[in-house]
């Protein structure tokens, strides 16, 4: 299965110059724990960087600096890990694995950001998955106690 079919396609990004007060905000807004640091490359954002909800705090608030005085480019994670839409799932958790993280970038073929996947998306399908998995052990139980009583 590929990346595009379980990622998240409704990213929260930010610009490289977003100050991380206005960051921060934008992550409670959209009640997440990261953003990608986009910049426009032929009128389609592309990820160069990340920010977790773990880097304002270590690198900002612990430290006592002042949010609006640092930018996201201060202070993001840079050589993000990205994965083709078309990649399968298991060569993505390879990369993530790799990596050391557990979120990374889904791209297109121009490397224009179209999701990330994370590991609670890969999760989220499994147990899909074995529910779907369940459900039709399940069937075939009252099957097969219908037919032979």
């Amino acid at each position: 299965m590929s990346v595009d079919k379980i990622c998240n396609h409704n990213v929260a990004t930010v610009s490289a110059d977003a100050n991380i007060a206005d960051v921060a905000a934008g992550m409670r807004e959209a009640h997440v724990g990261d953003v990608i640091v986009t910049e426009y490359r032929r009128g389609r954002e592309a990820p160069i960087g990340v920010i977790t909800d773990r880097d304002i705090v270590v690198e900002v608030i612990a430290p006592k600096i002042d949010p609006t005085s640092v930018a996201a480019k201060d202070i993001m994670s840079t050589g993000i890990v990205t994965v083709k839409r078309d990649n399968g799932v298991e060569f993505a958790l390879a990369e993530m694995r790799r990596s050391g993280v557990r979120r990374i970038a889904v791209v297109d073929q121009d490397d224009a950001l179209v999701g990330v996947l994370s590991v609670d998306d890969v999760i989220e399908h499994l147990a899909a998955m074995l529910d779907d998995i369940a459900g039709m052990l399940r069937a075939e139980q009252r099957k097969e106690a219908a037919l032979r009583p």
